[in-house]
Formats: structure tokens, sequence, C-alpha cells
């Protein structure tokens, strides 16, 4: 309710004169177990013109929540905000000027400052805005939020995607289109706390390093080189060893050691080549995305 009634104090300033906008809501409910089906049922009764919802059948996650959204759109622009309030809505009046009246397809926004984070956080997190920089082709702005405004062609050519594994802030920056960033202070939530542990953002790291980008494959393969060769060396090390001093047993801690590098390399690179592989077979299955249990 709160999330509405904003969004809706927003576009009565837009449509002061005339009313030049309708907004249309798109709620997704990602299998809560609060009263938040309850909420969007009352709000979609009372609003049955404007306000719609999917509720899924099981918890899926925020990237099945958002393509649900998206794939659900049916305006000629589309923002996507979440509903705590952290994505302040009146930024849209300026979002929507950019892209009508300076050419813009997508208007995103980077944050300056998450409140309640803390600074372990925000150090991981502008250290994967930097990796992924440095070996994806995709170009991700630091601290982007998925808060955007967006044209109907672009949103057509992101729905267009057909894989399982998305991560959307490189999805939005692979389709291209014309982008302008705002930057905007830290908003409180207006309700409830975060979700997402320390563990959960790391695997979705991983997963937009591994959506768009092959280095680590490429970083298998020359760690696997350079182990090949260090065995090698070590190989002969141990041998001329054991021919000038003709005592084998003193040569057990090099061995040891070199069996340890080797078999933890191979494992590393088994690791890396395992999560590519995982997202082959994830693929190859043509599961949806999501289920939807109940729409209005």
């Amino acid at each position: 309710m709160l999330f509405f009634d904003a969004v809706t104090k927003v576009f009565a300033t837009i449509n002061t004169d005339e009313p030049r906008y309708q907004p249309e809501y798109t709620f997704i409910d990602d299998g809560s177990s609060d009263h938040t089906l309850t909420i969007l049922k009352q709000l979609q009764a009372a609003h049955p013109e404007t306000v719609h919802y999917l509720s899924f059948s099981r918890n899926f996650g925020k990237e099945p929540a958002l393509a649900a959204g998206l794939d659900a759109a049916t305006g000629d622009l589309i923002a996507v905000m979440d509903v705590d309030l952290q994505d302040p809505p009146e930024l849209l009046p300026q979002m929507i000027d950019l892209i009508e009246n300076h050419g813009y397809d997508c208007v995103g926004t980077i944050q300056k400052k998450r409140r309640g984070q803390g600074r372990f956080r925000a150090y991981l997190s502008t250290k994967f805005y930097k990796i992924n920089d440095a070996i994806s082709e995709v170009h991700i702005e630091p601290n982007a939020r998925d808060y955007r405004l967006m044209t109907r062609q672009m949103v057509d050519a992101i729905t267009s995607l057909p894989e399982y594994n998305r991560f959307s802030k490189g999805i939005f920056s692979w389709v291209g289109f014309r982008t302008k960033y705002l930057t905007y202070e830290s908003q409180p939530r207006a309700a409830g706390d975060t979700h997402w542990s320390l563990m959960q953002l790391f695997n979705y790291a991983i997963e937009g390093i591994i959506d768009f980008s092959d280095v680590p494959l490429k970083i298998a393969t020359w760690v696997g080189g350079a182990s090949f060769i260090l065995a090698v060396i070590g190989l002969i090390v141990v041998v001329v060893r054991a021919l000038l001093v003709g005592d084998p047993v003193a040569g057990w801690p090099s061995m040891v050691s070199i069996i340890l590098l080797l078999g933890g390399i191979q494992l590393f690179c088994l690791g890396i080549v395992g999560e590519y592989i995982n997202k082959i077979y994830l693929e190859t299955k043509h599961r949806p995305k999501y289920i939807i249990k109940e729409r209005k």
C-alpha cells in the first residue's frame, strides 16, 4: 500500500494539467509466506483497471520475478522498482523526460551508498564490479540498481532472450540501447528487512561473472598449463636431488607438496568447468523460469 500511494502521488504531480500518463502496476508475489498476496488482492479489487499481480507457486528468486514482471508489462514505458521504496518514485518524472525529450531508450539509477550495508559488503560489491568489468565484454555500471525506466523496444529485446540462467544487470547492458544513469542518495526501507545473505550475494556475483565471461575457463587453462610446468620442474628437482644426495627418503616432503599442488589445481579447474557445465545442464532442461499459481 505504501508503494502504491507513493507512486500515485508522483503521477498526480505529472498529470496536473492533463492526464498524459496512465500508470499500470504489475506486482510479483515471489512465493511469499506473509500476507503479501492478501494485500495485493485487496489492492487489485480496489483498482481493477490499473493493478495486476502474479503469484508464483513457490519462491523462484529475484531474477525469475523480474523476468515475469517484464513479460507481463504492456506499457510503452516500463519501470522496474522494488516496493520497499528504496527506489525513490520521485525520479520517475525526470526519467520520463530523459526518454521522451532527450532520445534515451533507458534511464537507470546508481545508488551512492546503501544504508544498512556494512563496509565489508560494500568492499566486496566494489571489487565485483571491477573484476566483472576487467574480464567481461559487458560493462556494468558500479552500484547500478535494477530500478530503471525502459522503452517498449528495449523490454521486447530483453524478453526475447530465452536463457534460464539470468543476470539482469548484465542483460540490461548486453542488449545495448542508449542509456542514461541518474545518481541518488540511498533511501531507508519503508518496511521489512533484506533476506540476502553474504553467501547468496556471493553466488549471485559468481553467476553474473559466468553468464557474461569465459575468462574463468581460460584461467583454468592457464593454471593447468602452469601447474604442468611446475610439476615438470619439481620432478627434475626430485630426480637430480636423488642422484646427487642418494637418499630418496629425504625427498618425500617435496613429493607430497607436488602431489597436493597438482591435486588442488586440478580440483580448482574442475570446479570452474563444473560451474559452466551446470549452467549448460539447466539450460538444456528447458524448464520455465517461473510458475504462476494465480494472476489477476
